[in-house]
């Protein structure tokens, strides 16, 4: 059997890797759960696409909305799971950027407002004054349903920044946290994406002789795939189309569940317009720094 000369292996060794690594199309996600919770969902992801796709996937793992955000614009990740806030602030940055497809239940997605038992208030259709005063929690200062939307719903009820409603503001990080503070007592009212509490309490995991939702917001656009519009130079010019398939065509229960969403439709930049005025409106996102349509 003849060896393949030295130089011509080198030539293999190195030239192979390369060209496996530029054809590897990587995600990541706001990191709004637990991490446990967050690679059991991605994986799964990660697995359907490049079934699909035919190509090698990849999902980035990140520590925070900002991270995530970060690693979109600097093209370290090509598509990301994003928040509505968190989408139109990566679409902002990076110009082309597509919205694929949302959630069935990102179309009308709602946050509820949580308190401690201890508290004594009670479930009611508007949310008790009662509350003012208090210490309450947002989740990260990046979530639409966390932070910007229940901010918005506040100012819009009780006419004053959260700063001036409440005795103490904090930020959990994420929505399971949010829960577990609420729960332990460390705050006495919080805010919190509706889909994370009926997960964790589908799960077992919320002892609600200790925390329980009050309130719930009206309803708004949310979670949403985003795609960096370069990807067409490296993976074809029907790319984003063949994505957006991928995600329309997921019925897969278990992958579904992760989330947890009952499927995806398309969606557009423009389904988004109304959280941008939102994030414009209490001085989440400034108009003079915008550099695309979102």
């Amino acid at each position: 059997m003849r060896r393949l000369p030295i130089a011509l292996l080198l030539c293999v060794i190195f030239w192979f890797p390369k060209t496996t690594l530029s054809q590897t199309l990587t995600f990541s996600a706001i990191p709004d759960q637990d991490e446990s919770r967050l690679i059991e969902r991605f994986t799964l992801v990660e697995l359907y696409l490049e079934e699909k796709l035919g190509i090698d996937v990849s999902y980035v793992p990140v520590k925070s909305y900002a991270a995530a955000i970060t690693a979109f614009r600097n093209d370290q990740v090509q598509l990301a799971w994003f928040g509505g806030l968190s989408g139109v602030q990566a679409r902002l940055a990076v110009p082309d950027s597509e919205v694929l497809a949302q959630g069935i239940e990102d179309q009308a997605f709602k946050t509820y407002i949580l308190a401690n038992t201890e508290t004594e208030v009670e479930p009611g259709p508007e949310l008790d004054p009662r509350i003012l005063g208090s210490t309450f929690t947002f989740g990260s200062k990046g979530s639409t349903s966390g932070r910007l939307m229940p901010e918005f719903f506040l100012r819009e009820l009780f006419r004053h920044a959260p700063d001036e409603l409440f005795d103490r503001v904090g930020f959990s990080g994420d929505h399971s946290r949010t829960i577990d503070l609420v729960e332990a007592g460390a705050f006495e009212f919080g805010a919190v994406n509706y889909e994370v509490w009926e997960s964790e309490l589908a799960r077992g995991q919320i002892d609600t002789s200790k925390v329980q939702v009050i309130w719930e917001t009206p309803a708004y656009p949310d979670y949403q795939w985003t795609a960096r519009g370069d990807l067409r130079a490296q993976f074809g010019p029907d790319i984003l189309n063949r994505l957006r398939q991928a995600f329309l065509e997921l019925d897969d229960p278990k992958v579904l569940a992760a989330f947890p969403r009952s499927g995806f439709v398309p969606a557009h930049n423009d389904d988004y317009l109304p959280v941008l005025d939102i994030a414009r409106s209490i001085g989440l996102i400034d108009p003079a720094r915008e550099s695309s349509r979102p």
